[in-house]
C-alpha cells in the first residue's frame, strides 16, 4: 500500500532528522570539504612558490672545475666543498640538501628523499645537464663537428594546457572522490540504527506486529537512508564548488586555470550522486539487516567507507579511465564517471551504462534484503 509505505517513510525521516548523530553525519561531514580543498591548495601553494634559498645547499665531496662552478654561480646553487665525511655529516646534520660523491665519471647523488630534497634533486639535474652539454659541445668543437646538428637534432617544447594541470585537477579529483566518501559515512549510521538499531531496542518486532507488508517496510527504510546520503551529496557538492571558486583567487596555482563548472556538469554530477546514494544505501542496509547489535553492525560497515574511496584514489593515481567495462563495476564506476564529469568530459554511454548496471545491483541487493526479512531466524536473533 502507498500509505503504508509512505507512513513508514515519514516515520524514518522524522527519527532521522531528530537524531543528533544521524544529523551530524549527515551536515557536518561535508563541512570537512572546503577544509581538504584550502589545505591542498595551500599545501601546493607553499611548494610550487618555494625560495630557491631553502633547497640550493648542496655538498660536492670532490673537486671542482672552473666551468662547474660557474654554472653553479649562474644557478645560484650554493657549493659546500669538502671531503666526503665531512660532507655527509654536514648533511645528516640537515646543514646541505643534499650531496655528489664523483668516481671517475660518475656522479652520485645522495639524498633522504624528503620534499625540499626533491626540489633540491631537480635542481641538481638541471645542473649536471647544462654541464654534460658544455663538455659535449666542448668535445664536437675540438674535433670540427657542428655540435647544433648533432646536439639538437630536435626541439621539445612544453604547451601545458588547462586541462593538464596538475595542481587543479589533483585537488579536484580528490575533493570530490572525498563527496562519495562523505555519502558512504552518511549511509552507514542511518542504515545501522534503522535495522540493527531497531532490533536491538526491539522496536523492530512490534513495527512487524501491524498490518504492513515487509516490502513497503523495506523500501521505506530504505528510501530514508538514501534521502539523507543525498542530502549529504548535494552539500557536499555545493561546498566543493564554492570552495574551488574561492580558492581560485586566493592561491596562485590556480592563475589561468577555469575551474567554473557548467550547468551541464552540475547535472550529470548531481545524478551520479543520486546514483551512488541509491546503491549504498541498499547495501548498508544489506549489511546492517544481518548484524545483531549496533555495534556489530557498524564494525560491518566500516570498511565500506575504505572500498568507497581507495578505487578511485587508486585510479587516479595509476591514471585509468573510464570505459565501458569499468562503467559497470560498483565503486569504481561512480568515481571514475564523477572525475570525467568534474573534469569537463560527459559520455552518456558510460553515464547509462552505470545507471543500468546500477539499477541491477540495487535489485539484487533488494531481493537480498526481502529474503533477510522473511527470515524469523535472522530478524529475531539474539
Amino acid at each position: 500500500m502507498k500509505s503504508n509505505l509512505w507512513n513508514i517513510l515519514k516515520k524514518e525521516l522524522r527519527e532521522l532528522f531528530r537524531d543528533k548523530k544521524s544529523l551530524a553525519m549527515m551536515l557536518i561531514i561535508p563541512i570537512f570539504i572546503p577544509f581538504l580543498i584550502i589545505g591542498m591548495s595551500a599545501l601546493f601553494e607553499s611548494q610550487s612558490n618555494m625560495s630557491i634559498e631553502e633547497y640550493n645547499k648542496i655538498g660536492f665531496a670532490y673537486e671542482m672545475s672552473d666551468i662547474e662552478k660557474n654554472i653553479a654561480e649562474e644557478m645560484h646553487i650554493e657549493i659546500i666543498n669538502g671531503p666526503e665525511d665531512k660532507i655527509k655529516q654536514k648533511f645528516e646534520e640537515n646543514e646541505i640538501n643534499l650531496y655528489i660523491v664523483k668516481n671517475d665519471n660518475k656522479y652520485i647523488i645522495n639524498s633522504n628523499g624528503s620534499d625540499t630534497s626533491v626540489y633540491s634533486m631537480e635542481l641538481i639535474e638541471e645542473y649536471y645537464n647544462a654541464y654534460k652539454q658544455y663538455l659535449q659541445n666542448d668535445y664536437l668543437q675540438q674535433n670540427n663537428i657542428n655540435s647544433d646538428k648533432i646536439l639538437n637534432i630536435i626541439t621539445i617544447e612544453k604547451n601545458i594546457i588547462e586541462e593538464d594541470n596538475f595542481f587543479a585537477n589533483y585537488i579536484k579529483n580528490y575533493a570530490f572522490l572525498f563527496i562519495i566518501m562523505a555519502i558512504t559515512v552518511s549511509a552507514t549510521y542511518p542504515a545501522t540504527d534503522t535495522t540493527a538499531g531497531e532490533r536491538e531496542r526491539g522496536t523492530l518486532e512490534t513495527l512487524l506486529t501491524f498490518p504492513i507488508k515487509s516490502k513497503d517496510i523495506i523500501v521505506g527504510k530504505f528510501l530514508g537512508v538514501t534521502v539523507s546520503s543525498i542530502i549529504t551529496g548535494i552539500i557536499s557538492l555545493i561546498l566543493a564548488i564554492i570552495s574551488l571558486i574561492v580558492t581560485k583567487d586566493l592561491f596562485s596555482i590556480y592563475e589561468g586555470i577555469n575551474i567554473m563548472f557548467s550547468p551541464i556538469s552540475i547535472v550529470f554530477s548531481t545524478i551520479v550522486i543520486i546514483a551512488y546514494s541509491f546503491f549504498i544505501s541498499g547495501l548498508c542496509i544489506a549489511i546492517a539487516s544481518t548484524s545483531k547489535t549496533f555495534k556489530e553492525a557498524q564494525s560491518a560497515l566500516t570498511p565500506l567507507t575504505f572500498i568507497s574511496f581507495f578505487p578511485g584514489m587508486i585510479a587516479f593515481m595509476m591514471g585509468i579511465t573510464t570505459t565501458p567495462i569499468l562503467s559497470v563495476i560498483p565503486f569504481l564506476n561512480f568515481t571514475l564517471i564523477f572525475t570525467d564529469i568534474t573534469n569537463g568530459t560527459i559520455n552518456f554511454i558510460n553515464i547509462f551504462l552505470m545507471a543500468i548496471s546500477t539499477i541491477i545491483y540495487i535489485i539484487i541487493v533488494f531481493t537480498y534484503i526481502i529474503k533477510q526479512y522473511k527470515s524469523e531466524k535472522v530478524l529475531f536473533a539474539k
